[in-house]
């Protein structure tokens, strides 16, 4: 059975020339994975625009799979969010002027999505190309946190799994991972999600949940 599954990256903001989540999942897409439908969506970053983007196309592709991609400037591994919560809190204005604080993403919406992504398989399957990742538990309060909670609410039937991945800024001067890096650290992602990896043994999730 070939998988479908579709990658989300964004566009640049706050002054950047250039966003490695989008980078690097269209470069993974032109690399390919054999038997897996790659499917990119670049999305804005505006808490609207990309909510209503990223839902059309789970609506138009029906992927097995929702692989959404950030960045997280602050952090210096790739990181795989657990939680996305119904609230947006901008410390700075999105790609359209807008700067909301304490506003319910969906209103009445439930608080918090959990990924249905295999999470710790996936770090486990990150560190086992050599390249750092970690689990995180929170996705923020900006636009990346809003396109996976959207993402997970359009696909709380379960007929779809769903979740996101933050990546570091690797075109920053003190960057230690490079876009190779993050790539790679992806395509493990994808073919954990997609079952073409080994599940974690029993002994090796109790360690990571022994970590986290």
């Amino acid at each position: 059975m070939r998988h479908k599954v579709l990658l989300t990256g964004f566009e640049p903001f706050d002054g950047a020339a250039h966003n490695p989540s989008i980078d690097a999942v269209r470069t993974l897409a032109q690399e390919g994975i054999e038997g897996i439908s790659l499917e990119v969506l670049e999305l804005p970053v505006e808490f609207v625009g990309a909510g209503e983007l990223v839902c059309a196309a789970i609506a138009r592709i029906q992927p097995d799979i929702v692989l959404s991609v950030g960045l997280a400037a602050g952090r210096y591994d790739i990181t795989v969010e657990r939680v996305a919560v119904n609230l947006a809190d901008a410390r700075i204005a999105d790609n359209s002027g807008e700067q909301p604080v304490d506003q319910e993403l969906a209103t009445g919406g439930v608080a918090a999505y959990f990924s249905t992504l295999p999470v710790k398989e996936i770090v486990a399957a990150i560190r086992g190309t050599d390249v750092a990742a970690s689990l995180s538990y929170s996705a923020g309060t900006y636009v990346c946190n809003a396109v996976m909670y959207h993402a997970l609410r359009v696909t709380a039937d379960g007929s779809t799994q769903a979740g996101f991945i933050h990546v570091p800024d690797v075109y920053a001067v003190d960057s230690k991972m490079t876009l190779e890096d993050v790539v790679t650290g992806l395509r493990a992602a994808v073919l954990t999600c997609t079952g073409d990896r080994a599940e974690l043994s029993l002994e090796e999730a109790a360690a990571m949940g022994r970590e986290y």
